[in-house]
């Protein structure tokens, strides 16, 4: 609440106009998840992975009007490196490889003519991906209660009102986080077992396979960049593990789609899902940037780390345009310091 009075008070006044020029940097990364029909149902604690197509079209007609670049991630990367330019750009970046990326937001980006990149986990189109929280999601939505064991203890949540749906999805959701990839996986699987969720069939049904990731990969304006294989927070794996997840998602997406994957976003992207060994392991890995999910833009010069890529989430949520310019003015966001280590 404090946050949105804040740019409510930034707008108004006049003082992100005001600063702009020095807080704007030479741009923005924009990221979004999923792009769908608004849904109505009052327990919907993903909502904030999604916006509609309308919303869509409305940002990108906005960013025009403002005179931003829309440009890809090549060129993101030339920007951030080189003096500033007249117009600050702004790149739309999608996580995931949702399926409603092809269905509902190719015809909007293309529509307009925009550049876009989608970071892609392979073992989604491979049908072996587990979109756990979604399954989550499910089982909590349709429960009365929800049993489940947690450090060896059984453990009972109350799940018949909107309220506590909430509550549980928040607590389980923020512990799966934490747990190494077998753990999670048990986790998960053990609930989907208990309570009728076939984990294998949503995780499907949502994700594009690689014939939609061919026609897209098709369109010059595309970029497919790689986001691991299994779309685990790094900072839970073993070195080794980590780093197999990085050499191989770039291979596989490579070899499937048979071209290059010079772009990389960290899965899941906070400040506590990877750590400064995981920037160089993309480096090494032959990535030419990196995407985390900390808010923030993008400087000229040099002075951001290319594989240390601040990005703004932009969703219905705050669905105000003006809120959207002040984000996009830098002003709400540390300044970043000239060092080849920024971000990290």
């Amino acid at each position: 609440m404090w946050r949105r009075a804040g740019m409510e008070l930034a707008y108004f006044s006049g003082y992100f106009a005001l600063k702009q020029r020095k807080t704007g940097g030479a741009g923005v990364i924009l990221r979004f998840e999923r792009v769908r029909p608004r849904d109505s149902r009052a327990f919907q604690p993903n909502r904030w992975r999604d916006i509609t197509p309308k919303f869509l079209d409305r940002t990108i007609r906005a960013l025009k009007r403002w005179n931003f670049d829309l440009v890809t991630m090549d060129e993101v990367c030339r920007r951030a490196v080189t003096l500033p330019q007249a117009n600050r750009f702004a790149c739309l970046t999608f996580d995931g490889g949702s399926k409603d990326v092809i269905t509902q937001a190719w015809p909007v980006l293309s529509k307009h003519g925009v550049p876009f990149t989608v970071y892609l986990p392979t073992a989604f189109p491979d049908g072996i991906g587990e979109a756990w929280w979604l399954a989550l999601e499910e089982m909590i939505g349709r429960e009365e209660r929800i049993h489940l064991v947690i450090d060896r203890q059984e453990r009972r949540f109350a799940t018949g009102s909107v309220p506590e749906k909430y509550d549980t999805f928040e607590f389980l959701a923020s512990w799966m986080r934490t747990l190494p990839p077998p753990d999670l996986s048990f986790a998960i699987h053990d609930l989907c077992k208990r309570y009728s969720v076939d984990l294998a069939g949503l995780s499907r049904s949502v994700s594009m396979d690689w014939d939609d990731l061919a026609k897209l990969a098709a369109d010059p304006l595309v970029t497919i960049g790689s986001a691991t294989v299994n779309y685990h927070a790094l900072s839970n794996l073993k070195e080794a593990d980590a780093r197999r997840e990085l050499t191989m998602g770039k291979a596989v997406a490579e070899t499937a789609l048979r071209r290059a994957i010079g772009h990389f976003a960290y899965p899941f992207g906070d400040p506590k899902s990877w750590r400064r060994e995981h920037v160089v392991m993309g480096q090494e890995a032959g990535f030419a940037s990196a995407v985390s999910t900390i808010p923030g833009v993008v400087e000229a010069r040099g002075y951001t780390n290319l594989h240390a890529l601040p990005r703004i989430a932009w969703d219905e949520r705050v669905s105000s345009l003006r809120l959207l310019r002040v984000l996009l003015s830098g002003v709400m966001f540390p300044r970043v310091r000239p060092s080849r280590d920024n971000g990290v």
